[in-house]
């Protein structure tokens, strides 16, 4: 047994170790032509109780509450990033992905589930329901660096952020009817409606009353912004999950509107949020890995039922609700083709499969091993093979990195005044126009232009072109009517 001492220089040094792989591998899974979340459960099995036996996980309740946590920590980051604008006219269409897509995939795979394994039908329809939805882990990752066109990238990162509330809820309905010898249906539609409505509903106003917080509350460092909004996180999924509606929907939901919002430091409070999503994926499957027996998980028995399952879900169930519930959406027929393919199975499928172990559901180890073996195939095949079927089916998209003005706010100490840091674009109203000729308020200076890495002279007769970024000092109650000039419209809000 290990002293005090010993113990927390022994987490330390794996902890490290763990996190230092993981951003290694991260790396090099491009060049691989493997999903990192691959290797990261790869780490973990190595790691665990049926490997090394460095890091044995033998409370299920512990991971589960990792995976959840981690989870709440990737949702927010993908919000933050999500540009309403963008996802705002596919909003119906993901909503349709995340409800019926999932409720048909979960119940095409149940029947085929009944026929293939020893189960009875609630159980085969507890194995659909954990496999029904896409992962949002899964999902912001392999998007990352591919240049998706924006009604298919937004469709599918609304569809990963909105559906764990119904795989959630099918999960539980499943669990109940296996375990509670009166069931009430009834209720547990009531259930559902509530989740969904108070999922959004909390999400929205905490959301609001996040963003506003972030923006009124003058912080004595700069570093304490983004902790201070990743505690709304938190907070609101904790609220949610209180008030029996999905924690998970509050937090996608609040992320799209502070991100959406006008944020000071939103440089640092986004920068912050990436690598620490990064973080909580590397952690994630790292100890999910670490939870799952190899021994159990490459079964022969697992290993042929669990092909058979993901071939069925990946050509035949996924395809058939994908097109089922996108009809009328405008999408072409390679864009429904790749919204087949790209429903990549992740972390929540694993997290969901350790629900029936903490119940005590019969089969509870058969349904956990396939559901772990389907996502590890979902994710190699399915995963690896994203950026090369994008482009055989034309779903890319050009460049446009440029197309939208940027808008950063940045706190100057405890002065009542605001650094903007502002990006033109091609749409900019400024086009065109001279550095020293602005129409810019009073109590407001151009300090710096900057130009392919080059420091400009603004005292010069500059001309502003697209790409260029200013930096402005300004007052605060003169921050509106500057950014009503840069645009050339009145202030509107990017949440509308």
């Amino acid at each position: 047994m290990l002293s005090g001492y010993l113990l927390s220089d022994y987490i330390l040094l794996l902890t490290g170790l763990l996190l230092a792989c993981g951003v290694l591998v991260s790396k090099f899974s491009t060049r691989l032509g493997v999903p990192s979340l691959i290797l990261f459960i790869a780490i973990g099995m190595l790691m665990g109780s049926g490997g090394l036996n460095i890091l044995p996980l033998g409370n299920v309740e512990y991971v589960q509450a990792i995976g959840i946590l981690a989870l709440v920590i990737i949702l927010f980051e993908g919000g933050i990033q999500t540009n309403w604008s963008v996802i705002r006219p596919v909003a119906g269409t993901a909503l349709s992905l995340a409800t019926i897509t999932v409720l048909l995939t979960s119940l095409l795979l149940a029947g085929f589930a009944y026929v293939l394994l020893d189960l009875t039908m609630t159980e085969a329809f507890l194995l659909g329901a954990l496999v029904g939805s896409t992962d949002a882990a899964a999902v912001f990752a392999t998007l990352k660096g591919k240049n998706i066109k924006p009604n298919l990238s937004a469709s599918m990162e609304g569809e990963a952020g909105a559906n764990d509330p119904m795989a959630v809820f099918l999960t539980l309905a499943a669990i109940e009817l296996l375990t509670s010898p009166d069931p009430s249906y009834a209720l547990m539609a009531g259930s559902f409606l509530w989740q969904m409505a108070g999922g959004l509903l909390i999400g929205l106003v905490l959301g609001k009353a996040g963003s506003y917080a972030v923006n009124k509350i003058n912080m004595d460092a700069g570093g304490l912004y983004p902790i201070f909004a990743i505690s709304f996180a938190f907070i609101i999924y904790s609220s949610a999950q209180f008030a029996l509606a999905s924690g998970f929907l509050a937090v996608y939901v609040a992320a799209l509107v502070i991100g959406n919002s006008e944020l000071t430091y939103r440089h640092s409070i986004t920068t912050f949020h990436e690598g620490f999503a990064w973080m909580a994926q590397i952690v994630m499957f790292i100890v999910l890995g670490a939870l799952a027996t190899p021994e159990d998980i490459f079964s022969w028995g697992v290993i042929w039922t669990g092909v058979l399952l993901s071939f069925f879900i990946m050509f035949i169930a996924r395809p058939a609700a994908v097109f089922l519930s996108t009809i009328g959406s405008g999408f072409s027929l390679n864009d429904r083709l790749f919204l087949s393919w790209a429903g990549l199975r992740g972390a929540v499928p694993i997290i969901l499969a350790t629900f029936p172990i903490v119940a005590g559901v019969d089969n509870d180890s058969i349904i956990f091993n396939t559901v772990f073996f389907i996502v590890l195939t979902s994710a190699l095949i399915q995963g690896s093979t994203i950026a090369p079927l994008s482009n055989k089916l034309k779903v890319t998209a050009p460049d446009t990195k440029d197309e939208h003005s940027s808008w950063e706010l940045v706190n100057i100490g405890k002065t009542d005044a605001k650094l903007v840091e502002y990006k033109a674009s091609k749409r900019s109203a400024i086009i065109g126009h001279h550095v020293n000729s602005l129409n810019i308020p009073e109590e407001s200076v151009v300090n710096a232009l900057v130009r392919d890495g080059e420091l400009l002279n603004t005292d010069a007769n500059i001309e502003i072109q697209p790409g260029d970024t200013l930096f402005i000092l300004v007052a605060t109650r003169k921050k509106h009517d500057l950014k009503q000039m840069l645009d050339g419209q009145k202030e509107k809000k990017r949440f509308s």
